[in-house]
């Protein structure tokens, strides 16, 4: 860009002592913006995100989430690196390699993650089965040194929210790792104050939704994590069932 600048200078006005200021004051703005504060420094990840998605598209998508859920607590434990890395090397098997990694670290290494946009891209690329799997994922990785923390929780329910993941979902899946008296009937989306009748449906209406075969095209350990999914909706079902006495 400077020098187009310094060239269209020197034809408008045949200086080229102008031409030559042109140049100067066009590569000091260049390094200013270069060296931008976090607006451009999220910017540059934005499209260093985009380059990655569309080359490994799925893979940098779960890398930018990974990275903002594993940052949510100020700290970046083994056991979650450990989980990360094993879902990917389920997900992908051999295409998994050292490159992923380097990604995985360059979004932990940045100061600012542009989730919003990344959140929108994904949206607009995912149909929504799954981007839920993409919310159970995550909380997987918060799961994974036994506890799923307060700060945790809050970037995976505002991830949700960018990924436009319904509050009912979020939820029931929220419940099948931070469990508490009423998780059962949250799971399946009611209220522990729902009739028999209600219960079923929401049971029904959940299995279709969730069902294992909504993922079917994507990669085994996706169909793994929908699995675990469906199972803890028949379990949290079956409770009920149990404490009711109904069948």
């Amino acid at each position: 860009m400077k020098w187009v600048i310094a060239i269209l200078v020197y034809f408008a006005t045949k200086r080229i002592g102008l031409a030559i200021l042109a140049f100067l004051v066009a590569s000091l703005f260049e390094g200013n913006v270069s060296r931008g504060g976090r607006r451009r420094s999220s910017q540059d990840f934005f499209e260093f995100y985009q380059q990655r998605a569309s080359m490994s598209n799925v893979a940098t998508m779960l890398m930018a989430l990974s990275a903002a859920v594993m940052k949510a607590d100020g700290k970046v434990l083994k056991a979650e690196l450990d989980y990360v890395k094993n879902f990917f090397s389920q997900q992908f098997g051999n295409q998994f390699n050292r490159e992923h990694l380097q990604v995985l670290k360059r979004f932990l290494d940045a100061k600012e993650i542009p989730i919003d946009r990344i959140c929108n891209d994904i949206r607009t690329k995912m149909p929504a089965e799954v981007r839920v799997q993409f919310v159970h994922y995550m909380f997987g990785i918060a799961k994974a040194d036994g506890d799923v923390a307060e700060s945790e929780m809050r970037v995976i329910q505002s991830i949700a929210q960018k990924l436009g993941v319904s509050q009912k979902d979020f939820e029931s899946l929220k419940n099948m790792f931070y469990r508490d008296v009423h998780s059962d009937y949250k799971i399946l989306g009611v209220d522990a104050s729902a009739t028999d009748d209600e219960v079923k449906k929401a049971y029904r209406k959940m299995a279709i939704a969730h069902h294992p075969d909504k993922v079917a095209s994507m990669g085994e350990e996706y169909q793994k994590g929908a699995q675990e999914k469906f199972m803890k909706i028949q379990e949290a079902y079956e409770n009920i069932k149990k404490k009711r006495g109904f069948k």
